[in-house]
């Protein structure tokens, strides 16, 4: 079964949009393990305008399934992972100030870079994750920097299958089977939702993980977050 990691980042936007712990992100990250999930992303970012840096620290205690923490590796997020020692961190080459995540790495270009980092984070027993584009050169590039997983940016098939284009899937099958060829574990996430995962799990060869924020926090807005969560769980099987 494909593992559920929900992210939490949207728990941290409504808070911070009144001031004060409502809605409490530690509740909300242990029920969703309670209600099944099998995992909590969070990806902070500098100017801390969802997930502050202190929630890092806190989430720790109270993770008790799979902690992964997302963000560009820049000396402060370093910091931070070295702290909190994540079950796995994903290397993530957002822009200072982007709204959200718009493109994978450059894993040729950044090829040295990205093997230092991951080095670094390996050496303290932490999984490394990379997220790319289904691009083949980039997956192979992937592999030479030593990382243990990607994660896939399903922005792309997201969008194409909302269109009815089932064919959007196409690069991100070829992709997996390369990944898998080169021993590479495959996570995948950005715009999956209710509508479009259960399709994309059984269309991807070895995906190991999903980690699923927006859709699932909006989509539990009308379901219940407990009904949600499981909804989900039930597509991965």
């Amino acid at each position: 079964m494909t593992k559920l990691s929900v992210n939490i980042n949207k728990i941290a936007t409504l808070r911070n949009a009144r001031g004060g712990n409502v809605p409490d992100l530690l509740k909300v990250a242990v029920d969703i393990q309670r209600f099944g999930g099998q995992g909590i992303t969070i990806h902070p970012r500098p100017d801390e305008r969802h997930i502050r840096y202190q929630d890092a620290r806190d989430l720790k205690a109270i993770i008790t399934t799979e902690y992964n923490i997302e963000g560009n590796p820049q000396h402060n997020f370093i910091d931070l992972v070295l702290e909190c020692k994540p079950d796995q961190v994903t290397l993530v080459p957002d822009a200072i100030g982007a709204i959200t995540s718009s493109a994978g790495w450059d894993t040729i270009k950044n090829q040295e870079y990205l093997t230092e980092v991951i080095q670094e984070f390996q050496k303290n027993g932490i999984r490394t994750s990379i997220f790319v584009d289904p691009i083949l050169e980039m997956i192979e590039g992937a592999k030479k920097t030593g990382t243990d997983r990607i994660e896939l940016y399903t922005e792309s098939f997201a969008h194409q299958y909302s269109l009815g284009n089932e064919r959007g899937i196409d690069p991100y099958v070829e992709a997996a089977k390369l990944a898998n060829e080169l021993g590479l574990g495959i996570n995948a996430g950005h715009d999956l939702s209710l509508d479009n995962i259960k399709f994309f799990k059984e269309n991807i060869p070895g995906l190991l993980e999903v980690s699923i924020g927006h859709a699932l926090i909006s989509e539990a807005l009308y379901l219940g977050l407990d009904n949600t969560v499981n909804m989900y769980l039930n597509k991965l099987k």
